[in-house]
């Protein structure tokens, strides 16, 4: 678990600990078990529990249930009480009556403080009697890092507690709250708090909400039945090997095919994709990871680099393909691992935010993404993480919200594209708050209306997840404008879901004719229906649709404290 003179990797990650610690650091595990036993108090500990023996616990109750952890420098004392699959990660307190249900994860940093000091003014505060009313938090909560929960307050189940926030009143279940004091910002399932009758585009019920679910849910039939032949569709058989999945027919594998394969199978049929066995496929794409920088070249590629645009896109598409097969890549990311701030910052500056800044949020995304999977794959610690945090705060630009400008030629398609990219791997996975919501919200709904991308028979997958994405993340933050951005919403669902073609998917291109990118395919598939989801969800109507992307855009951040 560590060395003796500091938190090892589990200390740090303990959800890591069953997957992989020896017989060696299990049993060190259960002897520092039976020595919190012998602390006094009641201690009840179910199986799968790891408690750091660099947490501060000294409770006078502690119940934890089956694959419940404490991370090391957390601080417990009190009545602790804690159901199924609860984390309290590193530097986070849990102290006087708290009782969390299953699944519950507390940020890194975040306090829930279930006792008071009482407040006689004839009384110094240090002599002031406790008082305890307790808190109470349901089922599957996340509270992100350096929130503040108060003595008193109950957490409903299914809520996100967005990250700084101190929550003083309680919360009904499915909130999505934030602020000091926090504040109920949307119901997760749907409308923001005080939205009014939710009725056509903007809300969950009505008649055309009522109508626009039912077509979903048959959406979603249709596409199931549909999947194992599609997946079918899109396999090379190789003689000489194991057959590898093709982005469509005709075309040569490569390795985001195989990933869009596993991510289209996870969506639509629960499982790896029928056509090849899931050890064979896991070995696959472990071995394709070069192990020197810890970076995936395309096939048949040179040594990859931090230059190669694949080879970024890669530590996304295998990292989290890996995830659904219930593996890990077998390297960190060395190449970024190994980056000190000044490289980071050198290469950050040099990025052509001005002329390519879909480019340039790639290229933050591959970052990120690799600072994530180093931490929670290898519980490594990136140095230049917070450097990487700090210029994406530090350069966007307050007027508009994101990084980049619009040009003469493609207007605000670049910036937008850039802006989705490189939040996508940074302030999303990490469930950091965005520098300027309501901006970026109005200079992503100018975008929209931009007939060059969005008019009639135009439009691809990429621009319409550059754009929903951005309304989607805003809105955790922000209701500005919702409104609009559900109309948007709403029209786009209601064309896209007419592009469907039986047996084949999704093209990646709206556009008619023909050319790679308007024929069906693994990736117009993959990419349209964690869009569709998007959309849905914005709306608040994603539960007809019986999926959830869990993938490379999946909308839950990771479940890490950094």
């Amino acid at each position: 678990m560590s060395d003796g003179e500091r938190p090892g990797r589990y200390d740090y990650c303990p959800w890591l600990f069953f997957a992989s610690a020896s017989a060696e650091e299990r049993a060190e595990q259960a002897a520092w078990q039976r020595r919190l036993a012998e602390q006094g108090g009641e201690l009840e500990l179910a199986d799968e529990v790891f408690v750091s023996p660099w947490a501060g616990v000294f409770t006078d109750v502690l119940r934890l249930g089956r694959r419940s952890y404490v991370a090391a420098h957390a601080y417990v004392t009190g009545e602790v009480t804690a159901g199924r699959d609860c984390t309290v990660n590193p530097f986070a307190t849990v102290r006087g009556q708290v009782r969390l249900g299953d699944g519950v994860r507390i940020g890194a940093h975040s306090s829930a403080l279930g006792f008071n000091h009482s407040t006689d003014p004839g009384r110094p505060v240090y002599k002031q009697p406790l008082t305890s009313k307790g808190i109470e938090i349901g089922d599957d909560v996340w509270i992100g890092s350096q929130v503040v929960v108060v003595d008193g307050v109950s957490i409903g189940a299914h809520s996100v507690i967005g990250a700084g926030a101190v929550v003083t009143k309680d919360l009904p279940e499915w909130s999505v709250a934030a602020g000091n004091p926090a504040r109920r910002l949307r119901d997760r399932r749907g409308a923001p708090t005080g939205a009014t009758g939710a009725t056509g585009a903007t809300g969950a019920t009505g008649a055309t909400g009522a109508e626009l679910a039912d077509r979903l849910a048959r959406f979603t039939q249709r596409a199931r039945e549909q999947a194992p032949d599609i997946l079918a569709r899109c396999t090379d058989p190789d003689p000489a090997g194991m057959p590898l999945f093709t982005d469509r027919p005709g075309a040569e594998p490569t390795v985001r095919a195989q990933c869009d394969a596993v991510e289209v199978a996870q969506l639509l049929l629960g499982g790896p994709p029928p056509q090849l066995a899931p050890e064979d496929l896991t070995a696959h794409l472990r071995s394709l990871q070069d192990p020197g920088t810890g970076l995936i070249p395309e096939y048949g590629a040179t040594p990859p680099t931090l230059d190669d645009d694949a080879a970024l896109y890669h530590i996304l598409s295998v990292g989290y393909a890996l995830q659904h097969l219930g593996s890990r890549l077998d390297h960190p990311v060395r190449a970024v691992q190994e980056l000190t701030p000044q490289q980071l910052t050198a290469r950050l500056n040099a990025l052509p935010w001005e002329r390519q800044a879909w480019r340039s949020g790639h290229w933050v995304d591959g970052i990120g993404t690799a600072v994530l999977r180093n931490a929670e794959d290898f519980g490594l610690r990136a140095p230049a993480a917070d450097t990487l945090f700090g210029w994406l705060l530090t350069h966007a630009n307050p007027g508009n919200g994101l990084w980049g400008r619009p040009t003469a030629k493609d207007r605000w398609l670049q910036p937008v594209n850039g802006f989705y990219r490189a939040t996508r791997g940074t302030f999303a996975q990490f469930d950091l708050p965005l520098p300027y919501p309501e901006r970026t919200v109005d200079t992503v709904l100018a975008h929209s209306r931009d007939t060059a991308f969005f008019g009639p028979g135009r439009g691809n997958a990429c621009n319409v997840l550059d754009v929903i994405h951005p309304l989607w993340l805003c809105a955790r933050q922000t209701p500005h404008r919702l409104d609009e951005g559900r109309r948007w919403a709403r029209e786009q669902l209601d064309r896209m879901l007419g592009h469907w073609q039986d047996g084949a998917g999704f093209p990646f291109a709206l556009e008619p004719g023909t050319g790679p990118r308007r024929e069906p395919g693994l990736q117009g598939t993959e990419m349209w229906l964690a869009v569709i989801w998007l959309l849905a969800d914005h709306l608040g109507i994603a539960e007809p649709l019986g999926y959830r992307p869990a993938g490379v855009h999946r909308p839950e951040p990771a479940r890490l404290g950094l």
